[in-house]
């Protein structure tokens, strides 16, 4: 198993409102999240931090989050306390008003693999060199391509794209969609919307299909091209390999 994730910038925006993670408990269990923040005089970073932040501390005070079952109520009750504290912190900072955060995360154990996200960044699997979104975008278009009024290439220009409908900190209550997964996968991957925006599927597995690259060489070479792109907004990648031999 390898892990390593990366957070960068960008090429337009002058800070980082992201944040990423992953995590391993002492039953060899893992946790990636990535946060992707939103808000005024820097509320998004806050909002970010606190995801990664609340996740990792219950984490790593967890021996082993226990059954499917237990871990799907654990990631949902999580999200509840998360969605809970942004909101609490926005009453007590009026300046923060108005900011929240995406989340996408993936749990893998020895016997599962879940995912679970709001708002618009994407966890995929990889497998045999092909690259497979799991989540769904909490966005306007992706409603409108979901009901038949867009095409996914008209989405991808659409004026509107970046409207979320769903993000942590935006009401009282917080939904997390979760996805049960074949854990039968050669990687596991985590991005905020910088890297999708920018990248399609294609250009995304083409990195890592390069054997000849580390696992850091190639979340790298992802952010890279990303900024020669255009690198219009935060890009955050969390990425693990699951050597050959592994899943025996």
């Amino acid at each position: 198993m390898k892990t390593f994730y990366l957070t960068d910038s960008g090429k337009v925006r002058d800070h980082n409102e992201d944040s990423v993670i992953i995590l391993k408990n002492a039953n060899n269990e893992y946790l990636l999240i990535v946060a992707d923040g939103m808000g005024g005089h820097r509320a998004g970073e806050v909002a970010s931090s606190i995801v990664v932040n609340h996740m990792g501390k219950r984490f790593s005070e967890t021996n082993t989050v226990g059954s499917k079952l237990d871990a799907i109520n654990w990631m949902k009750d999580n999200i509840s306390e998360i969605n809970k504290e942004i909101l609490d912190h926005t009453k007590t900072h009026p300046e923060a008003l108005g900011m929240g955060t995406t989340t996408v995360m993936a749990l893998l154990t020895d016997e599962y693999l879940l995912f679970g996200n709001i708002g618009d960044s994407s966890g995929f699997v990889y497998k045999n060199g092909k690259l497979t979104k799991v989540t769904n975008d909490h966005t306007l278009v992706n409603l409108l391509v979901t009901a038949g009024d867009l095409t996914e290439e008209e989405a991808k220009y659409h004026p509107k794209r970046n409207v979320l409908m769903k993000a942590l900190g935006s009401s009282e209550k917080a939904e997390l969609d979760v996805f049960d997964v074949d854990r039968n996968v050669d990687g596991i991957l985590l991005c905020s919307d910088g890297l999708t925006s920018m990248l399609t599927k294609e250009q995304i597995e083409k990195v890592l299909n390069d054997e000849e690259l580390e696992i850091e060489e190639q979340v790298i070479k992802l952010i890279r091209k990303s900024n020669a792109r255009g690198g219009t907004d935060n890009i955050s990648v969390a990425y693990l390999s699951l050597e050959s031999g592994e899943e025996e």
